[in-house]
């Protein structure tokens, strides 16, 4: 995912809502269980971000070992081939991690290949972020092409996407709060910056017409999560696999919740602190992102006192205006929708998001496991290749003659030269 600190990249322009004409919806689907897809089919979910996608993908990986039994395989190593999918979507890896390699996407088209006529099963929500036809095509192609794909969207309302999407970029370096990017999203075309990738993501009709082309409406499956029936998403993937009603369970990953407000802006001001002082985005990776993040996400429990990221009323109606146009939109390309697609563009009823009173505080436990979460990943990282520091200031200069911001740039280096010494 991008981050403020990459933006070369060519965004989609337009949130979406002046130059798409609206389509009458049409009727509602049912969600009631689907028909199981041809055997040897390549069930390809391509998420988007926010979607269910994690829920799904650790049901399916809990029960790899079982789903042979029933002409269904799970060809990955890992619960989500992220890094295989981003080299195949040619995307950047997250900020600080290792580049993605193209022997990753081999090596997953091996596994996928080796399923021979089972159902195979391909989830990565990083999918989505395949930008052009091109991309989508060879996609398609190295996955056994249009005869054999068959391409799963999963979709939820917009208006309760923003919120969940924003920290996730605040977890890959993002520095700005949270209404300042809904302002740049979705009121300052061209509505790409700072995150390029969140309308190529997430204007969904897009992203729909997009994998119509590459494989045709009727191989095109969208499914629209109703977040009042929690067990829907699960039921929908047996059905289309074959599976046994209740085959699929949901695991429990506490890493990936979301945070809270004043878990993301603790989060947020500590990358604008990192990026002024020009530290090592292999440290962000290491000590931030899989130390203080993920051990605070592991270990502590939000309380009812723990403040939610709170969306303005103005954001909520704009997303579902925008939910609409795209409702509208997606079911005018013939694809399969199952569930309401009038969801989309749903609007809480007024006062059932009530702006919090009061300033998120950072509870004390929260604080204590996101500290030693980065001092365990100091302890515990092995040692790379050793990395040259940059020039540091002349001997003859003492510490109180240099820069603070000097400082901490050549204790960082340090830092990270003794954790690949370890």
């Amino acid at each position: 995912m991008e981050t403020d600190w990459t933006e070369d990249e060519v965004g989609v322009n337009g949130a979406g809502g002046t130059s798409l004409p609206a389509v009458p919806a049409q009727p509602n689907r049912s969600a009631a269980r689907v028909a199981p897809l041809p055997p040897g089919t390549r069930l390809v979910h391509i998420g988007p971000h926010k979607t269910g996608t994690t829920a799904i993908q650790g049901a399916l990986f809990a029960a790899r070992d079982r789903l042979p039994e029933h002409g269904v395989a799970f060809p990955a190593d890992s619960r989500h081939p992220m890094g295989a999918v981003l080299a195949a979507c040619a995307r950047p890896g997250m900020l600080g991690d290792a580049k993605p390699r193209a022997a990753q996407w081999t090596r997953l088209l091996e596994q996928v290949r080796a399923t021979g006529a089972r159902t195979s099963v391909v989830s990565s929500e990083f999918f989505a972020d395949a930008e052009d036809d091109g991309t989508v095509a060879r996609i398609v192609g190295e996955l056994g092409g249009r005869d054999r794909v068959h391409v799963l969207v999963t979709l939820r309302p917009l208006a309760r996407i923003m919120p969940s999407q924003w920290q996730q970029y605040v977890q890959n370096g993002l520095r700005m709060d949270y209404e300042a990017w809904l302002e740049h999203m979705l009121r300052k075309p061209p509505y790409d910056r700072p995150n390029p990738s969140f309308w190529r993501r997430h204007r969904h009709d897009r992203l729909v017409e997009r994998w119509v082309r590459a494989v045709g409406a009727e191989r095109v499956t969208v499914v629209v999560v109703d977040d009042r029936d929690r067990d829907g998403l699960m039921r929908t993937f047996e059905g289309l696999l074959g599976l046994p009603e209740h085959f699929l369970q949901p695991t429990i990953d506490t890493a990936n919740r979301s945070l809270g407000l004043a878990e993301a802006e603790m989060l947020r001001c500590l990358n604008a602190e990192f990026r002024a002082h020009e530290l090592p985005e292999e440290l962000y990776s290491r000590l931030i992102r899989y130390g203080a993040v993920m051990h605070m996400k592991s270990v502590y429990e939000p309380t009812p006192e723990d403040m939610k990221i709170f969306t303005p009323r103005w954001a909520v109606e704009a997303a579902a205006g925008i939910g609409a146009e795209m409702a509208g939109r997606i079911s005018a390309t013939g694809a399969r929708v199952v569930g309401d697609v009038a969801l989309l563009s749903e609007v809480p009823e007024r006062g059932a998001e009530r702006r919090p009173e009061g300033v998120a505080r950072l509870a004390p436990e929260a604080a204590a496991h996101a500290l030693y979460g980065a001092l365990a990943a100091v302890a515990a990282t092995p040692p790379p290749k050793p990395v040259a520091a940059p020039r540091q200031a002349p001997r003859s200069r003492s510490v109180h003659q240099t820069s603070s911001k000097e400082l901490v740039r050549v204790l960082g280096y340090r830092c990270l030269r003794r954790l690949r010494l370890r």
